[in-house]
């Protein structure tokens, strides 16, 4: 049995041995159940990559965000410049025209 998971295989026996399994099917289901269970749970490994693989996402996320900000950023200046620029134009006509 791996150190993965504390399983009872000396309950498991006897519970089947009681239900009417002979002692080698529940020996053979016993091997299966700890086989099934050890392939089936992360190992601290497998955790620890999972957790650079989502740092990692995360970093890439953040640059994205920070060069759409970036973009935005540029647009809104540019949108409100222009917007300033046609403030400016209106201001100056009404001046004139009174």
């Amino acid at each position: 049995m791996s150190d993965a998971i504390a399983f009872d295989t000396h309950r498991f026996l006897k519970r089947l041995t009681e239900s009417g399994f002979t002692r080698k099917q529940a020996e053979t289901l016993a091997d299966e159940q700890v086989a099934l269970l050890n392939a089936n749970l992360a190992t601290k490994s497998d955790i620890a990559a999972l957790k650079a693989e989502f740092k990692a996402d995360i970093a890439a996320l953040k640059a994205e965000f920070k060069a759409d900000i970036a973009v935005l950023k540029a647009e809104l200046i540019k949108w409100m410049f222009g917007a300033l620029i046609a403030q400016t134009g209106i201001v100056v006509a009404l001046i004139k025209l009174l």
